[in-house]
């Protein structure tokens, strides 16, 4: 039982961090709710897209190209992620850790001239 005692011991700073951090967000948004002017017209609750009015149903499909920019942004995006540690590690990692980031940005490569071809990122 004093295990589990000490072990709850060392949760407690954690738990009063975000007693605190709820605490004070609800604090402000009341704060905020209470103290800031309350004058809604038509333009502050007039739907926002773009500066102009929408002029379509929200859940037409979508072309195909949109989803090819958003993988190709994912793919870019965890190509960076693994760039960071690969580069503070590559003193430690020596040569095969340098070729295996090779390959792999090799292999990207590949994969973006690959879509390039294909006119994934041409728009008419």
């Amino acid at each position: 039982m004093q295990d589990l005692n000490g072990l709850l011991l060392g949760y407690l700073p954690i738990v009063i961090f975000l007693g605190i951090a709820l605490g004070f967000a609800t604090v402000m948004i009341v704060a905020a709710y209470l103290l800031a002017p309350q004058r809604p017209d038509s333009e502050k609750i007039s739907a926002y897209e773009c500066g102009f009015e929408a002029f379509d149903d929200a859940r037409s499909r979508f072309d195909v190209r949109f989803y090819l920019v958003a993988i190709l942004f994912i793919i870019f995006d965890l190509e960076v992620a693994f760039l960071f540690p690969w580069a503070v590690a590559l003193g430690k990692i020596g040569m095969l850790g340098f070729w295996s980031m090779m390959l792999f940005l090799g292999l990207l490569t590949i994969g973006f001239v690959y879509e390039w071809k294909k006119g994934a990122l041409d728009w008419e």
